[in-house]
């Protein structure tokens, strides 16, 4: 009699042992790092694609209105690009005419910075300082120093001026597929609704953070331009540029922007004028960018003030200088990916500013 043969099932694979959070924590800030080491050495490409996903995400709002109007897509896209254009190309010009002013002001006023590079010799070494130190503070008032420094500002402008060429492809690119990107939901459910919740809360805060900036830029602006012209401070109009540039730096573009004013003030009338444009600065500029912008910047973005001073300084080591106009927008889309989808890290949420993770800890 033949024994029937029986099915032995294999034995189960032993179940992966889960991981700690201690180790999860540490994959993920290795991760990170990697990450953070990727965008350092392509800096080059990042930070061209980071500003001309900005540019898109300011301008993308007309193309709501278009279409309602019947617009072909393609003409709703041709729409935002041509806008976008604009908007770099005004920026563009916008530096490169304060550089040339810039360096002009250099060229007139060089035995005025070598005469006041001497006085300050000679009133430091009265004060018994290290003769070292008098002699490197009167070589920054040197003209070729400010020259040097003033071209490589220049290098930094061509640079940026051959990375728009990416910039403004990346612009074409990005519109295009922008186009698309409001059929999601309907292409795949609403199973993806909160992912686009989050892209969408991303781009209202990124709108809402320049909004803010550009309003108040040129309000600072032509406060300054106006208050330098009062009192005799030559080309007013390059430092009202660079007030209104150095605005969308959180934080420290107020001392960017005072820097050179001050100095030429100083060569030009001395002194007192040159705590006049300090005064004039402090009284503008401190007033408007630190103690009320910052408050509707907070509300538009819920953003901590120490979360944005650091991502100054953060991103621009990552990406360089432009990492510190697109600090904010880079620190948000960080939080929108690895925050806001972890039901978990509301406490992070909040620590980062953001208020409606309270509300949502609450309910």
């Amino acid at each position: 009699m033949r024994r029937r043969a029986v099915d032995i099932p294999p034995p189960a694979a032993p179940a992966a042992p889960a991981l700690s959070p201690m180790l999860r924590t540490l994959i993920g800030l290795a991760a990170a790092v990697v990450a953070l080491a990727g965008l350092y050495l392509g800096r080059d490409i990042a930070g061209p694609l980071a500003l001309g996903a900005v540019i898109v995400i300011i301008c993308e709002p007309i193309r709501s209105p278009l279409e309602r109007r019947r617009w072909p897509r393609w003409a709703a896209t041709t729409a935002v690009i041509a806008v976008g254009y604009l908007i770099l190309i005004a920026l563009a010009l916008l530096l490169v005419f304060a550089g040339i002013q810039f360096a002009r002001l250099v060229a007139d006023y060089a035995d005025a910075l070598r005469a006041s590079g001497s006085a300050l010799v000679d009133w430091l070494d009265s004060l018994g300082l290290d003769s070292q130190v008098s002699g490197a503070t009167a070589a920054a008032l040197e003209p070729s120093s400010i020259l040097s420094f003033v071209s490589s500002l220049g290098g930094t402008v061509v640079g940026i001026v051959t990375a728009l060429f990416f910039v403004f492809a990346y612009v074409v690119f990005m519109a295009a597929d922008a186009a698309r990107y409001g059929t999601a939901e309907a292409s795949f459910g609403s199973g993806i609704r909160p992912a686009l919740v989050r892209i969408r809360r991303f781009n209202t805060g990124v709108r809402r953070y320049y909004i803010v900036n550009a309003s108040f830029g040129a309000v600072v602006a032509i406060i300054d331009g106006l208050a330098l012209w009062a009192v005799g401070v030559p080309a007013p109009v390059v430092w009202a540029i660079l007030a209104f540039v150095t605005n969308f730096i959180p934080n420290v573009g107020f001392i960017i922007g005072l820097i050179p004013p001050a100095v030429l003030a100083l060569v030009v009338g001395g002194w007192p004028l040159m705590l006049a444009v300090i005064a004039i600065y402090c009284v503008v500029n401190v007033v408007l960018q630190v103690f009320v912008q910052p408050k509707f910047v907070s509300d538009a973005v819920n953003l901590s003030l120490t979360l944005s001073f650091f991502s100054v300084i953060f991103w621009t080591f990552v990406i360089g200088p432009l990492g510190a106009i697109l600090s904010i927008p880079l620190t948000l889309l960080v939080r929108a990916l690895v925050l806001e989808g972890d039901p978990g890290s509301r406490w992070l949420r909040w620590l980062s500013g953001d208020a409606a993770a309270a509300a949502e800890r609450g309910s």
